[in-house]
């Protein structure tokens, strides 16, 4: 695994108009070396494609294929979230203002000690506190 990935630079491989040089680099990384989520990471992808068909972006059948293909990237899914949700990862949520499922990634991140993809600016601001490495801007 080269990093852990955070839905906000995942549902850019989604999208043609929010993705990034830096966005299309990581997708890259993680079809050569996968990557690593916590948990809630289908549950929040797959959130972020109904939002968004909702809003008219994708219809039904879109909103399916890119499921498909989020599922299908080489993304290893945590299986110890849950059992560090009550300690370590409610710990830095309160620390840093961070709701439980942002700080589900920062405490994957830093368990593992791997550098964390967000787009997300508190997330991002959380984890170079910590000394973690930052990617996706």
């Amino acid at each position: 695994m080269s990093f852990v990935l955070d839905n906000s630079v995942a549902l850019t491989w989604c999208f043609e108009d929010e993705r990034t040089p830096a966005t299309t680099a990581l997708l890259e990384q993680v079809g050569e070396s996968g990557a690593l989520a916590p948990m809630l990471w289908p549950l929040e992808a797959l959130n972020g494609l109904l939002v968004a068909e909702r809003c008219g972006r994708p219809d039904a059948s879109l909103r399916q294929r890119l499921a498909g293909f989020l599922r299908a990237l080489p993304i290893t899914i945590d299986d110890e979230t849950a059992s560090h949700a009550w300690t370590t990862t409610v710990r830095l949520a309160e620390r840093f203002n961070l709701s439980s499922y942002d700080a589900a990634y920062l405490e994957l991140a830093q368990r593992h000690r791997l550098p964390l993809a967000s787009l997300d600016r508190d997330l991002r601001a959380a984890a170079s506190v910590l000394g973690l490495a930052v990617l996706g801007s």
